[in-house]
């Protein structure tokens, strides 16, 4: 019996607005931009993830009401997505530099090193290394 793989290869982010969320994944955490295609009436696929990552996201421009409601708290105020990092210090001191919103100090883990940031929209995320 073949083995079937699977992995998980991308998550939305719903965004106000495509440029300026490009810009900060971009600019403050060093994503890469994969993909940027124009699908007409206002919408594009746009794609960013880390360098050498193995997960993506999607951003997705808000569209109506209920959407641009989630902007900045998709999970409900809980931490929303983990970067794992091979140096944590090196990636910390970078992103603080560049003027990411740290929400608190750098704490030692007995599953590793971990902060929680925030994104230009106010989600949280954990920038992380495992022991």
């Amino acid at each position: 019996m073949e083995t079937i793989e699977k992995h998980l290869a991308h998550v939305t982010l719903v965004v106000k607005d495509y440029d300026e969320a490009i810009s900060f994944y971009a600019q403050k955490l060093n994503f890469e931009l994969k993909q940027d295609v124009d699908l007409g009436d206002g919408k594009r696929w746009v794609v960013v993830s880390p360098r050498d990552g193995q997960c993506s996201l999607v951003l997705g421009k808000a569209v109506g009401a209920a959407q641009e409601a989630v902007i900045g708290n998709q999970t409900g105020g809980r931490v929303f997505l983990f970067l794992h990092t091979s140096d944590f210090w090196t990636d910390y001191n970078s992103m603080k530099e560049k003027g990411v919103v740290f929400k608190e100090q750098p704490r030692e883990e007995p599953y590793g090193i971990v902060v929680v940031f925030e994104d230009l929209y106010g989600n949280l995320w954990d920038l992380l290394q495992i022991n």
